[in-house]
């Protein structure tokens, strides 16, 4: 069940500021403008730290890690797998990692099991927010911006629309000479987050849909890959074809995405700008698992979330907690121009501050 959220407007405000005059980029490990070392980490003690998890943020993940090592402390590795959040909290729990991620916050059974092995709370810290797009290829409206209303969005996940020439798409674009063309839909195949926050959204916005919310549901159609690069690869490959990902896929790919009609009526692109404005209104609560699946701003892109990481409440190497509280803290801070950079949205500053007072009080080491 999608959580209540407070209302306020401590959110947005940091969140569009800071998503503003982006640049386009590549994968590259070059330095980067505003990634200088930070006195802390840079006097701190060398680790070797595995994490695994959530494809969402994986891009930013392996940059941040790679300019972490390279201009902060080379005595520290992070190797991230990029497993798929189901997976990765599964890691976590088990103690086969050294952090998960999730752009599902941990619940249910698996909170329980959590409890029970640790006898503790798990830490779930947000990191960035993102939007998930439905990005598509489509040559023969190149160049083109295409427009789903929330009709034809809903019965292309649950099956019900099936051709790119159907009325419910082409009325939403009067001036696209749409094909007659099967549409085939990309969705996941592993446990994920990205499918979390995209069903959360269907959820509550198509009235027709019934295989509820999860990392992994009962798909009514589609075909499915592993992780946001699979669905991506399939998308690329296929013509025709339209998925959920990912924005920062989208943009590193070349994937054109569609702009979906919001709750307000309004049809919105997929931008850091409009991710970012999903949270108006909104008051992350005290475990920070915030979620706003049908957000009523009229500049909001519809889909969008949260990413975390999950540290342990004890470690018994205090070396390397203290190297792992680095790289976080050097992430949140330092590494806001990456974040920025690949079309996430970073947290303001006073989420990170909470994020820094979680650390440094609940966990404990050695």
């Amino acid at each position: 069940m999608p959580l209540q959220i407070s209302k306020s407007k401590a959110f947005i405000a940091p969140l569009a500021a800071l998503a503003l005059g982006l640049a386009a980029c590549g994968q590259q490990t070059t330095t980067t403008p505003g990634t200088g070392t930070s006195p802390a980490a840079e006097q701190g003690p060398s680790a070797n730290i595995s994490g695994a998890g959530a494809s969402f943020p994986a891009p930013l993940y392996q940059r941040w890690f790679t300019e972490y090592n390279r201009n902060v402390n080379p005595g520290v590795q992070v190797s991230y797998q990029s497993v798929g959040s189901g997976a990765g909290l599964e890691q976590y729990i088990n103690g086969t990692v050294d952090f998960g991620a999730s752009d599902a916050p941990i619940q249910g059974d698996r909170l329980e099991a959590f409890r029970q092995k640790y006898n503790a709370e798990p830490i779930q810290v947000p990191t960035v927010a993102g939007a998930v797009v439905l990005a598509y290829n489509l040559p023969e409206i190149e160049g083109q911006e295409l427009r789903l209303s929330r009709e034809a969005y809903c019965g292309i996940v649950t099956g019900q629309v099936t051709q790119w020439n159907d009325p419910l798409i082409a009325q939403a674009n009067p001036n696209i000479n749409l094909p007659d063309r099967a549409i085939t839909f990309a969705r996941r195949a592993d446990g994920s987050g990205t499918t979390f926050i995209f069903t959360n959204h269907i959820d509550t916005a198509c009235p027709g849909w019934e295989a509820g919310v999860g990392t992994s549901v009962d798909w009514p159609t589609g075909v499915g890959a592993q992780g946001n690069e699979g669905v991506a690869a399939q998308i690329q490959q296929n013509e025709g074809t339209i998925g959920y990902i990912e924005y920062a896929y989208s943009k590193l790919n070349n994937i054109p995405a569609a702009a979906l009609e919001n709750a307000s009526g309004e049809y919105v692109a997929p931008t850091p700008e409009s991710a970012g404005a999903i949270f108006e209104g909104a008051e992350i609560p005290e475990d920070f698992a915030l979620l706003v699946p049908d957000p009523k701003n009229p500049e909001a892109f519809p889909i969008a979330g949260l990413t975390w990481v999950l540290v342990y409440p004890t470690y018994d190497d205090p070396e390397k907690w203290k190297a792992l509280q680095n790289v976080l803290e050097w992430s949140l801070t330092e590494g806001r121009p990456i974040a920025e950079e690949l079309g996430y949205v970073p947290l303001p500053e006073s989420v990170v501050e909470r994020v820094q007072q979680v650390l440094a009080e609940r966990v404990k080491a050695g």
